[in-house]
């Protein structure tokens, strides 16, 4: 770092060397060209052709110098400073014939010395302000952003390809809206001097018809613009929520765990609709402003040149004000919208976790959690408040001083008979809009910059690719449920530094046997149901189902013939019926009951009121936790699963329900994996599997591992004793 600031300032210093070198060489071409024109004497050269014509050549010459001055690589600042050398005087020419009465024809260049000095001089502190003010203090860190910011923006416009014709017919709507509305004025200033006897051309029947004409076509045109434009946004956000929630569905479960959920519902609704919002209406402002402001531009320098140049000079003024303030508000949006959405998932995981608040009394804290967090976003916003109203005082400052000139300019002109009371009034009516429109482009453009953060981080979760294998195609008829562990080696990813949570785990679960998975907490328990689950996927060995790895397997497939019924499942809202199907797609009201009735859980359901469509609340609230247990072990029976695996799954049942719902799973040749802490349970597998730190130290039947009276035994009498 301590290096790359003298590069820096040396390179500094050798753009301005370069610079001040260039604009020497001009002013020599310019000396010449003046010496040329004082020995021809000459006061006429060629006119308006000839300023062009002496611009291209000083044009070509000043290009050939810069390339031989940096060795054939100039900087873009340089090649900037030699078009401005070369085109301000034909562009100052050109503007002043279009503005000048016909009667005072161009001379070309003139022989003034001062006057040929003035060009340069100019020149370079237009270009000093432009790259130092206006451009910023980085030009390359700048072009860098704008470069990514259009090509983020150029992507979000592909997403409106479907929507080709609905945005033809709006902006063609919007450009015959513009044309409508750019007349009003004109047409209003015509009545007022009809109506004060200073026009007798047209009738006032007439006038007032055409501007009652362009009103409605005004109205007609925009609202049908507007329509349409609303209708093309909602169908943009639609397809970009289904896409994103598409990619999140996809992303492998260490990514939820990095991420929370209220974070990533943000992204989904907000987020979305900010960027699909602020893309496709800032698009709509921008081509009306532009379109509008060109014509007002047009019909003001027929009504008076003299104030349009007065209005003129605000433009550079309220862009450099608007670029600075564009710079300085960037950043506390940015800080705005990620305060928005660490307070919602702040209040998301408060009321998600309401019963576990109330339990431990913690509602105090709680509210003083969310009270700190709204404080650092009115913090932020106060910030805002105070850059907003500092910029909005500065700006009609510098609008009252323009007005203040333009009304003694007006005055003069009137006095003078070069302009009429009623072109007076259509000036003022298009002077006002014609600002607005001005910062209605600033505003588009700097709300646009601002979004491009979000739209940034919507894309990086559309473009993330998940961190796991890819799904096979197995999908066999019949599956026996042969499920062996080959030296597995895991370690969560949110933990890479710690020590593995499988260690070189080798076991195998054997159809139509029930294998139950005992051992103190830490184990590697859970692990193992999570990787059977695919929820993650091993660093080391494999896992084969039927001698195939998990992961050649269809997804669907895989995942209806291996049921997971958990010690807490999770519900969603809806109906009991909902919850069973989840997941399926044919699946018969039949088939439901059969299976509640093999979970020995259909009595229950009978008694409610709406049975099997009755509402079970937000996840499963209005269930106790044994009806929570029995609508998860349904929802694994539906699915006819080849191997289930129960975590706990039963310890919130009856005995009787309990020795019901093992006798069931065991049917069918099933491969039946038990995670349990009930000494009844694992007595009656037909394989135990102790697992401790990681390791399988023991594995046995329950007479053979009490025999050995070795970890399993110990555990069983320091639980059970």
């Amino acid at each position: 770092m301590d290096q790359i600031q003298p590069l820096a300032v040396w390179k500094m210093k050798e753009l301005a060397a370069c610079g001040l070198v260039i604009l020497l060489f001009d002013t020599a071409l310019c000396l010449a060209l003046w010496a040329v024109l004082v020995l021809l004497s000459c006061s006429s050269w060629g006119g308006l052709p000839g300023v062009w014509a002496f611009g291209a050549a000083k044009w070509a010459v000043l290009h050939v110098f810069t390339s031989k001055l940096t060795d054939g690589k100039p900087e873009g600042v340089l090649r900037r400073l030699v078009a401005l050398l070369c085109l301000l005087s034909p562009v100052f020419e050109s503007g002043r014939i279009l503005m000048a009465p016909p009667s005072q024809p161009n001379t070309g260049p003139s022989p003034d010395l001062s006057m040929l000095l003035l060009g340069p001089l100019s020149s370079l502190l237009a270009c000093v302000v432009w790259e130092k003010s206006l451009c910023g203090d980085s030009k390359t860190k700048k072009d860098n952003i704008d470069l990514d910011a259009r090509r983020l923006l150029v992507r979000v416009l592909k997403y409106f390809k479907p929507d080709t014709l609905y945005l033809i017919a709006a902006f063609s709507f919007l450009i015959l809206g513009v044309v409508c509305d750019t007349y009003i004025p004109l047409y209003q200033g015509n009545v007022i001097d009809m109506l004060g006897g200073q026009n007798h051309q047209t009738s006032v029947g007439y006038a007032i018809g055409q501007l009652a004409f362009v009103s409605l076509g005004s109205a007609l045109f925009s609202g049908m613009r507007g329509g349409i434009f609303m209708c093309t946004l909602a169908r943009l956000n639609k397809r970009l929520k289904h896409l994103l929630f598409h990619t999140l569905l996809q992303q492998e479960v260490h990514f939820f765990e990095e991420n929370n959920p209220g974070r990533l519902s943000s992204r989904l609704h907000s987020d979305v609709d900010r960027m699909g919002r602020t893309v496709a209406l800032n698009s709509n402002a921008l081509v009306r402003s532009t379109v509008k402001t060109v014509l007002m531009f047009r019909v003001m320098l027929g009504l008076s040149w003299e104030l349009t140049l007065l209005t003129s000079i605000e433009m550079p003024l309220l862009a450099f004000l608007q670029n600075k303030y564009i710079t300085w508000s960037k950043d506390l949006k940015d800080q705005i919208q990620e305060c928005h959405a660490q307070n919602k998932d702040l209040a998301f995981q408060t009321i998600s976790g309401i019963r576990t608040v109330r339990s431990f009394r913690a509602e105090k804290d709680e509210l003083r959690r969310y009270n700190e967090a709204l404080d650092v976003m009115c913090a932020v916003k106060r910030s805002t408040g105070i850059y907003s109203a500092v910029f909005l005082l500065i700006r009609r400052v510098v609008s009252l001083g323009i007005k203040i000139l333009m009304l003694v300019q007006a005055r003069s002109l009137i006095s003078s008979g070069d302009l009429t009371i009623g072109s007076l009034v259509s000036f003022f009516l298009y002077q006002k809009p014609m600002s607005n429109n001005l910062k209605e482009i600033m505003y588009c453009y700097g709300e646009t910059m601002s979004t491009v953060g979000v739209i940034s981080k919507v894309f990086s979760y559309i473009d993330r690719t998940p961190k796991c294998k890819k799904e096979g195609e197995l999908a066999p008829e019949r599956l026996e449920g042969r499920i062996v562990f080959q030296n597995v080696t895991f370690k969560y990813p949110s933990s890479p530094d710690v020590e593995p949570t499988l260690k070189k785990v080798s076991m195998e679960l054997k159809p139509g046997k029930m294998t139950a998975l005992v051992g103190p907490s830490g184990g590697g328990k859970t692990s193992c149901v999570s990787l059977l689950k695919r929820l993650y996927e091993p660093e080391e060995g494999q896992i084969l189902l039927d001698g195939q790895p998990l992961h050649h397997y269809n997804h669907k497939y895989f995942h209806q013939k291996m049921a997971l019924v958990s010690q807490d499942p999770v519900l969603f809202s809806g109906s009991l019926r909902y919850n069973i199907e989840y997941g399926l797609n044919d699946c018969t009201l039949e088939r439901v009951k059969e299976a509640a009735k093999k979970a020995n859980a259909d009595h229950f359901i009978s008694e409610l009121k709406n049975k099997y469509d009755t509402d079970i609340g937000e996840c499963g609230g209005k269930l106790s936790d044994g009806q929570k247990q029995s609508l998860a072990i349904i929802r694994a029976l539906v699915r006819e699963p080849q191997v289930i695996i129960l975590d706990e799954a039963t310890s919130k049942l009856d005995v009787d329900v309990q020795h019901t719902v093992l006798q069931e799973v065991l049917t069918c040749g099933r491969t039946v994996l038990v995670v349990a802490h009930q000494l009844k349970t694992v007595e009656k597998a037909d394989h135990i599997i102790f697992i401790e730190k990681g390791a399988v130290v023991e594995e046995g039947t329950h007479e053979q591992l009490m025999a050995k009276e070795g970890h399993y035994y110990r555990w069983k009498e320091e639980l059970f004793s």
